[in-house]
């Protein structure tokens, strides 16, 4: 069996870290390298870097800034935002990511996911879904950063992007981003009952109880930014807290 993990995300606009309510409102939270290498200190199991403005603005990620952040962080690192080809995933694996996480790319065409897992492997693929709840029981696909709503149902989008070879599903809920309200469970269970592959848990965890929520409704692993940006919960008081509920993590060393 494996450990529930515990990945801080560093949501990085101009070269840094941001965090902000609902996909706005940002504010700034450090130098990115600086902070992952925090995080690699205090035990965290990966790390999500996501260049939240490249697919907007029409630029590719910033490689220099993840070759920098892999030459100080030892643990797998997640790294997303305006990757469109398959040379942009090549580089970006080159630069030293582990993984890559799609998002509007894959839903512009499909087909790389399946052209990067058969290049790559399946295991250095995350298809990110951004969800917005639009009525009971339904929530849409958003890219371009929330900007755009594609109409697309986020369940069906995301047992396609696992049949075309999705190692993982990055589920963030927009609704629940920054509130501190707790992760979107409705979205989390109709996600992960309906896939094999495991599901990151992402947006809304506020309190040290929303995690142990959050394995209970089918978390592999759990994002959070804000609460650890700002220091409102360790990594190390999460994992204890889990264990205590005895919910098996992952340890490092």
């Amino acid at each position: 069996m494996l450990g529930i993990r515990l990945i801080p995300c560093l949501d990085v606009a101009k070269g840094r870290v941001v965090k902000g309510t609902n996909f706005v409102n940002l504010r700034d939270a450090g130098d990115p390298v600086e902070v992952a290498e925090q995080y690699y200190s205090e035990g965290a199991d990966e790390i999500v870097f996501l260049d939240i403005t490249a697919t907007h603005e029409g630029r590719n990620t910033t490689v220099d800034l993840v070759r920098k952040t892999a030459e100080k962080v030892f643990i797998p690192l997640t790294v997303g935002g305006g990757i469109r080809t398959i040379e942009d995933i090549r580089n970006l694996l080159n630069a030293g990511a582990d993984k890559v996480s799609l998002n509007s790319s894959a839903v512009k065409d499909p087909e790389i996911i399946r052209k990067a897992s058969d290049k790559f492997g399946i295991q250095c693929i995350v298809v990110a879904v951004d969800a917005k709840k639009v009525r009971e029981y339904k929530w849409n696909v958003f890219v371009h950063g929330g900007r755009i709503d594609t109409g697309i149902d986020a369940v069906v989008w995301s047992e396609k992007a696992a049949k075309l070879g999705a190692g993982e599903i990055l589920l963030t809920s927009m609704d629940k981003d920054g509130t501190k309200d707790g992760y979107d469970l409705e979205l989390l269970k109709a996600v992960s009952n309906s896939l094999e592959i495991p599901v990151i848990a992402s947006g809304g965890a506020g309190k040290i109880e929303h995690f142990s929520q959050a394995c209970e409704y089918g978390a592999s692993a759990m994002l959070a930014a804000s609460l650890f940006h700002y220091k409102k919960l360790t990594i190390k008081e999460i994992k204890d807290y889990l264990e205590s509920k005895n919910i098996f993590v992952r340890t490092i060393n």
